[in-house]
């Protein structure tokens, strides 16, 4: 393994000429696709993760690079080249590294994807980490000689200028990983000697300046707590740096993206970030940057130090007649105006959420094609209880996902929320930062004076994205009070800020909600998987393994209920069959190393309870009675990572995105979708999702199902992002259940957000009224809220259905008085 790593760095460093990619090795067997997804193409190193830097559509072929972790000076990672008929060829003259670069220069017709400048016959010239090391972040066209140069940026503050024909790196600033001699270290979070931040990501150039961002910070701080101060937007005149914003960014591009802008001096320049409150966008036009706010789907990509996000776009994915901007931020598809700009910012959209770890993206041979970062040997950061002691896969691997172009707009449900202040000061007639307003049928914002004075808090709207705000409606909040503000599905605006009328301390949180037309019913793809209450099941316990075998091992179980027969052990190849073997050390180290834990969660009368790695107590909703009565509950695997540094839960019937505890973990939780399904074990491999708890009477009916040639064992193989296809969220419980519960002390938090029809009971045993104060969190960890007052009569349930408007994260309670207490929900 290492000399087959030190054999590409030193081919690498010493090759100067070029070289026909013909010379390369070529696998031509193409194979099977699984939801997009085909087996064959999946890209493997040695490193602790491999990730997709870039794909690119060059010379009639598509092209991609992967990256390890922190290898600033070259890995095992591969230059790859696919063919229109799915061909791989890996190039012997890769020299790997972290790369997430890309760029086509038209003047030298050439693509620049990580160490590696391609000619238009598809000729590859490598530059040596040798001559320019650091991980490769990004290129950007040059200010002051854009046809013979163009810029090198890394992640740690290194820059280089190369000349295009003769690939000569000038060095403008050195990387930090050569100050401080540091190699592949995963652990490296360590600052930039020019710029706040510790994990440069984008690079790009117009209206005089050199634009890079930065999504991380140094330090422990950044390892445990997400929400402290992180990242830079930056920028360079050819001779100064100066900080723009201290956030975290990620893209930065423009009109003209993968080429650079066609109008440098005029065009807008484009970039995405966010902290712990939303989304941020910023746009730079005229010399001067502007910056807005958008809501987050998903928070796994959280975390100070940065490195959960792999890797945030906009990419031009329509044609040379029709441009067609995607944006991806934070787990959601958005539709991206190409006229954004400062003075016409309408026209942003949410699409469909995702889960799928994305490093880049493209059209080809119309269709999209993204590439991936699904299987990470290690797991860096991202331990909790719930998973055990399980390990990654025993190598990382990563693969592309070939989609229709209407894919984005066919996933999860594009609810999303996000604040413009979180219990911060805020000054007198100063408005907030706009906060996109336009795309969601179902919107609404939590506010909360926590000041000693009443606040009028006006809400404005920019109806056409021009600059010109109007008035929308006004909201008085008395002190350390928080008000619901719902907003008329007909109410116009892009954009919408708020503006108190005094000084105060507060809280402003959005919540827009779709409208989500799935049924209860899983999508066919799914038939043959063993419902929970089947008498029987093929099984196992599944585990990538390591020592270049590229194959998926299984440790076969058989169910009829109580504790699990063993069948065998079985291999998934490349080809997606399942083979026995003979392997007593493979069987005995999964069974080992990937046994479920037994009590990961507690499942109680009338909730799951989940405690997390901080003590902090949650409650889920419960699904099918037959989970809770299953004799065996370590037969079913609750928690595990199937994208790098992101988890899957499935408790109780119902799949959740669970972001890593550094990134706030359970208390960002987000249902997916139910299912009255019995499986048994799940993992990445070869970039697809797969599961086991196979009905063999029904597997022959699901082209999803891979079955042993023994009919004796079996798996379902698909994209994560399939698991939208179950279900929509539904289930059923509560805090309480004939609860004995003392006046004024608060239930656990209950999850309620992102479910649909939500109804609410509250009842008593007292023989006195009992007035119930409700409480919400629409953020995660924190600010509570009082959403309702209840006296309920004895004898006499309070029965009550949300609207539809309606949402938050959490729900609470607690009681005036000591009593018997009931408080149960129903998600339909």
């Amino acid at each position: 393994m290492r000399k087959n790593f030190l054999s590409a760095c030193l081919i690498g460093t010493l090759l100067a000429g070029t070289i026909s990619h013909y010379q390369a090795n070529a696998q031509a067997k193409t194979g099977k696709s699984y939801s997009g997804i085909y087996p064959h193409l999946a890209m493997y190193n040695n490193e602790g993760e491999c990730g997709t830097g870039a794909v690119v559509p060059w010379a009639g072929k598509l092209w991609a690079v992967t990256y390890g972790p922190h290898l600033p000076f070259g890995s095992s990672d591969k230059l790859y080249e696919i063919t229109p008929d799915l061909k791989q060829i890996v190039h012997p003259e890769s020299i790997g590294g972290t790369p997430a670069n890309r760029m086509i220069h038209p003047e030298s017709n050439q693509l620049f994807i990580g160490p590696y400048a391609i000619d238009a016959q598809g000729n590859v010239r490598v530059m040596p980490y040798k001559t320019m090391p650091g991980r490769h972040t990004g290129n950007a066209r040059h200010l002051t000689d854009p046809t013979g140069k163009i810029y090198y940026g890394t992640m740690e503050e290194g820059f280089y200028e190369v000349d295009v024909k003769t690939l000569t790196p000038t060095l403008l600033y050195e990387d930090g990983n050569v100050k401080t001699k540091k190699g592949a270290d995963e652990s490296n979070n360590h600052a930039g000697a020019l710029l706040p931040g510790a994990h440069g990501k984008g690079l790009y150039s117009g209206q005089g300046v050199l634009v890079y961002s930065n999504n991380g910070e140094p330090g422990p701080q950044a390892l445990k707590q997400f929400d402290i101060e992180a990242g830079s937007l930056s920028e360079w005149n050819g001779k100064d740096w100066k900080v723009v914003r201290r956030n975290q960014f990620v893209e930065v591009t423009g009109p003209g993206g993968i080429y650079g802008n066609k109008n440098p001096a005029t065009d807008p320049i484009w970039a995405t970030g966010w902290d712990h409150k939303s989304v941020l966008l910023g746009v730079r036009d005229a010399g001067k940057w502007s910056f807005f706010r958008l809501p987050k789907a998903s928070h796994s990509y959280d975390g100070a130090h940065g490195w959960n996000t792999e890797w945030p776009r906009i990419r031009d994915v329509g044609t040379a007649q029709k441009p067609d901007y995607l944006m991806t931020m934070h787990g959601l598809f958005w539709r991206f105006p190409g006229q954004f700009s400062a003075s016409n910012t309408a026209g942003i959209r949410p699409r469909s959420a995702y889960l799928k770890v994305i490093g880049d993206y493209t059209r080809w041979n119309d269709q999209l094609v993204f590439g991936c970062d699904d299987s990470a040997q290690k797991e860096f950061l991202n331990k909790r209880g719930a998973k055990g002691n399980i390990e990654g896969p025993g190598q990382s691997n990563s693969n592309l996902w070939f989609t229709s172009t209407s894919l984005p707009d066919q996933l999860g449900p594009n609810t999303a929320e996000g604040a413009v202040w979180l219990n911060e000061t805020v000054r007198a007639a100063e408005p907030s930062e706009p906060f996109l307003f336009a795309g969601w049928p179902n919107r609404s914002a939590w506010v909360q004076n926590n000041g000693d004075a009443d606040v009028s808090f006006s809400f404005e709207v920019d109806k056409t994205g021009n600059g010109t705000w109007t008035a929308l409606k006004t909201v008085k909040i008395a002190p350390k009070s928080a008000l619901n503000v719902e907003f008329a599905a007909d109410a116009a605006g892009e954009w919408i800020r708020i503006r108190p009328d005094k000084a105060t301390t507060a809280s402003a949180h959005f919540f827009y909600s779709a409208n989500d037309t799935r049924t209860a019913t899983p999508n066919s793809i799914f038939a043959g998987l063993s419902s929970i209450t089947s008498t029987k099941t093929a099984g196992g316990l599944i585990y990538g393994l390591g020592d270049n075998r590229r194959v998926l091992g299984m440790a076969a179980q058989e169910y009829t209920g109580g504790q699990p027969s063993e069948v065998g052990y079985y291999e998934l190849d490349g080809d997606m069959k399942l083979i026995r073997k003979a392997d007593d050390k493979a069987m005995s180290f999964i069974k080992s190393k990937f046994a479920i834990p037994q009590k990961a969660v507690t499942v109680e009368e009338s909730s799951v309870l989940v405690v997390d790695d901080k003590g902090r107590r949650w409650r889920l909703p419960l699904g099918h009675d037959a989970y809770t009565g299953l004799t065996n509950q370590a037969a079913l695997r609750i928690c595990r990572e199937v994208a790098t540094e992101r988890d899957l839960f499935n408790c109780h019937g119902t799949f959740y995105e669970l972001p890593a505890e550094n990134a706030d973990g359970y208390a960002k939780i987000r249902p997916v979708s139910s299912h009255n399904l019995r499986i048994n074990d799940y993992a990445s491999y070869r970039g697809l999702l797969v599961m086991t708890g196979v009905n063999p009477q029904l597997a022959s009916r699901n082209e999803h199902i891979v079955v042993s040639d023994d009919q004796k064992a079996a798996v379902w193989a698909g994209a994560i992002d399939d698991l939208w296809k179950l279900g929509k969220p539904t289930g059923h419980g509560g805090p309480w259940k004939n609860t004995a519960v003392k006046a004024n002390e608060f239930s656990d938090p209950f999850l309620i957000g992102f479910y649909d029809r939500r109804s609410l009971r509250l009842s008593h045993t007292s023989t006195a009224p009992v007035t119930f104060t409700i409480e919400v969190d629409p953020v995660g960890n924190g600010p509570w809220m009082v959403y309702k007052e209840v006296t309920v009569a004895p004898g006499q349930p309070f029965n009550y259905a949300f609207p539809k408007s309606f949402q938050a994260r959490w729900i609470r309670f607690k009681c005036n008085k000591d009593s018997e207490v009931t408080a149960f929900f129903q998600y339909q």
